[in-house]
């Protein structure tokens, strides 16, 4: 699985980071950066969490 933000939409809310620091982070401009594209299989529910909670729908999880 590889995790995706459509940039243009993402409004930074860092909802995923509070669900998924490992994998998401928030700079100080408000951009939001994923840290682990392909998350390790451990932390794949943390991410669907993450992706389905963004308020914009700016994630998504591709196979």
């Amino acid at each position: 699985m590889r995790v995706k933000v459509d940039e243009l939409v993402c409004e930074a809310n860092a909802v995923c980071v509070g669900l998924a620091a490992e994998v998401f982070e928030v700079d100080d401009d408000d951009q939001l950066h994923i840290l682990l594209p392909e998350p390790p299989p451990e932390l794949l529910d943390r991410v669907r969490h993450a992706v389905r909670s963004c308020p914009k729908a700016a994630l998504s999880l591709e196979d």
